[in-house]
């Protein structure tokens, strides 16, 4: 199975995150939008949920980087479709590259794409890619202050997932703190706690997710 690697598109049209969405539910697909810093876990969170939902649906991903194809290696191993996005260096990814890029991937085959957006708590809050919902994520070692430095991700995700919570004690992490200031933010937000490295959490957050996907193939 072949990697294919596609450069971003760099043109600015909001209504084509209407169009990518239009596109997704005449084939019933779901996207998942997961957006997190560099090191929160993206991949490895995407690959747990993967191994959690294949025997449920049929999975893709397209894999958002700034330059490499480490974690397109990664998804690549699991024997799934899956597309890296070079973004030529921009810090998110926009509607626009999504609809250039479903192209590649027989829709009629698929349930779920998963979409790992550039590692950034900034540009990606900023610009909707047709998702059908969001996930953030926030790792315990990024500290318990970031909901108050950067809202808007956390405003308008629909699930925030504090990951490598197995660290939790080592870092006088608070995450009573995150959660009321997420909720501040966001009051629909659903809040998790979960670790993929002893797999804390994840049955949980893999109910909600897989309970939401049903929700938008069903429409």
């Amino acid at each position: 199975m072949e990697i294919k690697v596609m450069h971003q598109v760099m043109e600015w049209n909001e209504d084509v995150s209407d169009a990518v969405k239009e596109e997704l539910s005449r084939h019933n697909v779901c996207l998942i939008n997961v957006l997190g810093s560099p090191g929160a876990g993206k991949t490895s969170t995407i690959v747990s949920l993967i191994d959690r939902l294949r025997e449920r649906y049929r999975i893709g991903v397209i894999e958002g980087d700034i330059a490499g194809q480490i974690d397109a290696d990664k998804i690549h191993a699991l024997g799934l479709p899956v597309v890296q996005l070079d973004t030529d260096g921009a810090c998110h990814i926009e509607a626009m590259s999504i609809q250039h890029i479903l192209t590649e991937f027989e829709l009629d085959k698929l349930d779920v794409l998963f979409v790992e957006n550039i590692g950034n708590l900034v540009c990606p809050a900023e610009f909707n890619i047709g998702e059908s919902f969001r996930l953030a994520l926030l790792s315990i070692p990024e500290g318990d202050d970031k909901v108050e430095k950067y809202p808007l991700i956390f405003a308008t995700s629909d699930a925030l997932a504090m990951n490598k919570y197995d660290l939790k004690e080592y870092f006088g992490f608070d995450d009573q703190r995150v959660e009321r200031n997420a909720k501040a933010a966001n009051p629909d937000i659903q809040v998790f706690r979960v670790s993929s490295r002893d797999g804390m959490g994840l049955d949980e957050l893999t109910a909600w997710v897989s309970k939401r996907i049903d929700e938008t193939i069903a429409k």
